[in-house]
C-alpha cells in the first residue's frame, strides 16, 4: 500500500517527494529524548490544495501522515512511529495579508515567527504612519506558526501576551479525507457555532493538517526595560514573584532560573551571574511607564529578600541580562557529553507554585542526575531538564520517575502536565489521570474525523484496541 502511494506521490510531486535515508532520518525525530522513528517519504507541498492531494491519497491507501515544521518541539511529536508520509511544510513560507488596521495577519503554515516579525518590521519601514507590529508569543525556538498552532506554544511572554490559543482569529485545515475546512474568520469575536479553531490549536496534528492561520497582532511597545535580580533562596524568589503579579505590575516576562541552571549558563556562556536561585523580568510600555514598572517591582524584591535589582533599557544591555535564559537549553546539555534532555514541564495556580517547585527541586537534589530547574513563573509553568545520557537505560529510568513524581504533583496542586509542550508521545500514559472520562470524548472526536487513524497516529491519546 505505501509503495503505490510513494509511486503517486513521485508522479504528482516529483524531486518534492523524497526518500532517500538522509532526508527521512532529518525528519525522524525533534529535538526531544524519544526515540527516532523514521517516515517512508517526506513531500514538500507549497499550497493546501497540494496537502490535501497527499492526505487524500493517505486515506485511500490506510498510510499514516506526520506533519512536520521546524522540528522543534520537545514530546516527539513528529516521530514516525508507524511510518508513513511526512509532510513538510517549510515551504509553504508565504505571508499571505497584513492588516495594520486591524492589526492582524494571514500567514501559510510554514511560516517562522522570526519570519513573520522581520516581515512587520519591514512594513513599518516602509510606512512610518501605520502602528508598528508583531507576533509576541516566543516558545524559543524560531519555531513555525503552524507547529505553534499545532503544540499550543506560548512560551516566556504568556503572562502578558497569552498562548497561541488565544491569538489565533481562523486556520485553515486539511481533515483526513483530504478535506479543507476554514475555521474562524477576521471578525475579533464570534458565537457562530463550535469553536473549532480551539479545537485544532492542540491537537498536535491528530485531527489534521494546519495549512494557513490568521492571527492576532500586537503593537510594538514604545520602550522595554529588562531586570535581573538573584535571591537567597527558591522561596523568596517564587514569593517575589507572586507579589509583583498580585500587585497588579503588568510584567511582559517573568522567568525563573535556579541556582544550577545559572551556573551552568556561566560556565556555557561565559558569564558571571551570581549562582543564587534568580529572576528574570522584562516591562513593555511608555518611557514612563516601564521605569515605574522597574522602580516598584526593585521595591518588591528587596522587601523580599533579593540582592542587587539590576535593570536596563537599551537592546543590547537587555539582551546581556537575558543571556542566562537564552541559552538555557543548550546549558543543560553542556552539563554532561552525550547527553539528552528529558525535559518535562508542568503548570500549577501561582498560589501552588512554591510548592510545586520546592517539591521538583527536592527531587532534582535526591537524584544524581543533573536537573537545572527553570521556567515561565508568571504564569505558574515551569520546565525541569534532566540531563541523561543517550544511551544509558537506567538514566532513561531515573529520569522517567523523577518527571512522573513532578506531574504527580502538579496534578495533585491543581495544575496540569504540560503547561505548552504537549502530550506527544511522553505522556499520553497521563491524560486519562488528569481529564478522566474527557478522554474518552477526545476518542470520539478523534474518530469522527479521523476514522482511519491515519493522522499522527501513536499521539496524544492512551493506546487503545480501537485507536
Amino acid at each position: 500500500m505505501t509503495s503505490a502511494l510513494i509511486a503517486e506521490l513521485r508522479a504528482a510531486f516529483d524531486d518534492r517527494c523524497v526518500t532517500a535515508e538522509s532526508t527521512r532520518v532529518e525528519h525522524a525525530i525533534d529535538v526531544s529524548r524519544h526515540a527516532p522513528g523514521l517516515p517512508d517519504a517526506v513531500v514538500y507541498p507549497v499550497t493546501t490544495e497540494e496537502v490535501s492531494r497527499i492526505v487524500a491519497g493517505c486515506n485511500r491507501h490506510g498510510v499514516p501522515v506526520v506533519p512536520f515544521g521546524t522540528g522543534t518541539a520537545v514530546e516527539g511529536g513528529v516521530v514516525a512511529v508507524r511510518g508513513g508520509v511526512c509532510i513538510d511544510l517549510t515551504r509553504m513560507n508565504q505571508i499571505v495579508r497584513v492588516s495594520a488596521v486591524d492589526m492582524d495577519a494571514t500567514v501559510q503554515a510554514g511560516v517562522t515567527r522570526y519570519q513573520l516579525n522581520d516581515h512587520l518590521a519591514a512594513l513599518h519601514e516602509s510606512d512610518r504612519s501605520a502602528p508598528e507590529l508583531h507576533f509576541p508569543i516566543d516558545p524559543g525556538a524560531d519555531a513555525s506558526l503552524g507547529g505553534m498552532a499545532a503544540t499550543c506554544a506560548s512560551g516566556s511572554a504568556a503572562v502578558r501576551y497569552g498562548t497561541m490559543r488565544g491569538s489565533m482569529l481562523g486556520l485553515t485545515v486539511v481533515l483526513a479525507d483530504g478535506k479543507v475546512v476554514k475555521t474562524g474568520g477576521r471578525a475579533r469575536k464570534s458565537s457562530a457555532g463550535y469553536h473549532l479553531t480551539g479545537l485544532f490549536v492542540g491537537s498536535e496534528g491528530t485531527l489534521g493538517v494546519i495549512t494557513e492561520l490568521t492571527l492576532r497582532l500586537q503593537r510594538v511597545p514604545e520602550a522595554i526595560a529588562s531586570a535581573v535580580c538573584p535571591f537567597g533562596d527558591v522561596d523568596s524568589a517564587i514569593a517575589a514573584a507572586i507579589e509583583v503579579l498580585t500587585a497588579g505590575i503588568p510584567v511582559a516576562r517573568m522567568e525563573f532560573l535556579d541556582e544550577v541552571l545559572i551556573a551552568a549558563v556561566n560556565e556555557y556562556s561565559g558569564l558571571r551571574n551570581e549562582v543564587t536561585p534568580t529572576l528574570f523580568f522584562e516591562f513593555h510600555g511608555t518611557e514612563d511607564f516601564v521605569a515605574e514598572c522597574s522602580r516598584r517591582t526593585g521595591e518588591i524584591t528587596s522587601k523580599r529578600g533579593g540582592g542587587e535589582f539590576r535593570w536596563a533599557t537599551d537592546r543590547p544591555e537587555r539582551d546581556r541580562l537575558w543571556q542566562a535564559r537564552y541559552d538555557s537549553y543548550y546549558a543543560c546539555l553542556a552539563l554532561r557529553p552525550n547527553s539528552v534532555g528529558y525535559v518535562t514541564d508542568v503548570c500549577v495556580p501561582i498560589s501552588n507554585l512554591a510548592e510545586c517547585l520546592r517539591r521538583a527541586k527536592r527531587y532534582a537534589a535526591e537524584s544524581r542526575l543533573p536537573a537545572p530547574v527553570f521556567g515561565h513563573v508568571g504564569d505558574g509553568n515551569f520546565h525541569v531538564v534532566i540531563v541523561i545520557d543517550k544511551d544509558s537505560e537506567d538514566d532513561l529510568a531515573e529520569a522517567q520517575q523523577i518527571g512522573r513524581r513532578i506531574v504527580d504533583d502538579a496534578l495533585e496542586l491543581d495544575g496540569t502536565c504540560t503547561g505548552e509542550h504537549g502530550i506527544g508521545l511522553g505522556k499520553r500514559d497521563i491524560l486519562r489521570q488528569e481529564c478522566g472520562d474527557a478522554v474518552d470524548v477526545m476518542r470520539q472526536i478523534k474518530a469522527a474525523l479521523d476514522p482511519m487513524n491515519i493522522m499522527n497516529p501513536g499521539k496524544v491519546l492512551p493506546d487503545s484496541p480501537a485507536m
